[in-house]
């Protein structure tokens, strides 16, 4: 199948570029693991909890944090590809242009997914314990997450063109979602009926379900729901920015 095909050759050499300058998989995953080392040893006596209930519950939200930061702002090396004339240059080929997103967004989603893993298993030290099937739940759920974000990026960074301008909006939208999501601290009082309206929400909740071992809670279903449709939509709107921009 041509888009299949077409894919796999967008993302193979998005990979490429990745594995070159593989430090970047490190950049990604050190403030989570700043948060996992200064600031999770104090969650024990601040929620009162053992130290596996602490980080049962502390590091679901630092991946949800992790795949947010990680492809929220992934479009700033779109932008660098449309200013070198890679974009434009895909106009004479034969490429589906459909796969120029979800190349880029399969590479987003391996380069999480393996900072994921690194962070899980740098956490077991800690007292953090997790079924397996459980845990591959809440990895699909964070690839659902970048597939949303990253294609929200790439469709901002098609529009606006400009490190200039997407750098202050993404700041202006990742900082209010990150603080009313209860990644770090419960939500209570207002905030928490705020944080209802917040799909990473319910995305924390399910991933904190799942690491509890409760793969039956209603968080989990939601969240997958919720993500779905997002990615979905989102997707859609970066695969016609991409055709837009590459007819």
């Amino acid at each position: 199948m041509k888009l299949v095909r077409d894919t796999w050759m967008v993302f193979t050499r998005q990979m490429t570029l990745v594995l070159r300058n593989p430090v970047w998989l490190i950049v990604g995953i050190m403030q989570p693991l700043y948060f996992l080392l200064l600031f999770g040893p104090l969650l024990k006596g601040a929620l009162r909890m053992s130290a596996e209930d602490a980080y049962r519950f502390f590091v679901p939200g630092l991946l949800v944090q992790l795949a947010m930061f990680g492809t929220l702002f992934v479009g700033f090396g779109l932008i660098a590809e449309l200013r070198a004339g890679v974009i434009e240059r895909m106009r004479v080929t034969p490429v589906s242009r459909l796969s120029l997103l979800l190349g880029r967004s399969l590479r987003d989603i391996v380069t999480l997914l393996v900072q994921a893993a690194l962070l899980t298993a740098l956490s077991l030290p800690f007292g953090l314990s997790v079924r397996l099937r459980d845990l591959v739940l809440a990895f699909a759920l964070l690839a659902l997450i970048a597939l949303m974000l990253s294609a929200t990026s790439y469709a901002l960074a098609l529009k606006l063109r400009s490190e200039d301008a997407l750098a202050p909006l993404m700041n202006a939208v990742s900082m209010p979602i990150l603080l009313l999501s209860g990644i770090l601290l419960p939500l209570s009082g207002w905030l928490k009926r705020v944080g209802e309206w917040n799909p990473f929400t319910y995305a924390v909740n399910a991933s904190r379900a799942l690491f509890a071992g409760d793969p039956g809670d209603a968080n989990v279903w939601k969240a997958l729901v919720i993500v779905t449709v997002l990615a979905v939509a989102a997707a859609v709107w970066a695969a016609r920015s991409f055709a837009r921009s590459v007819r």
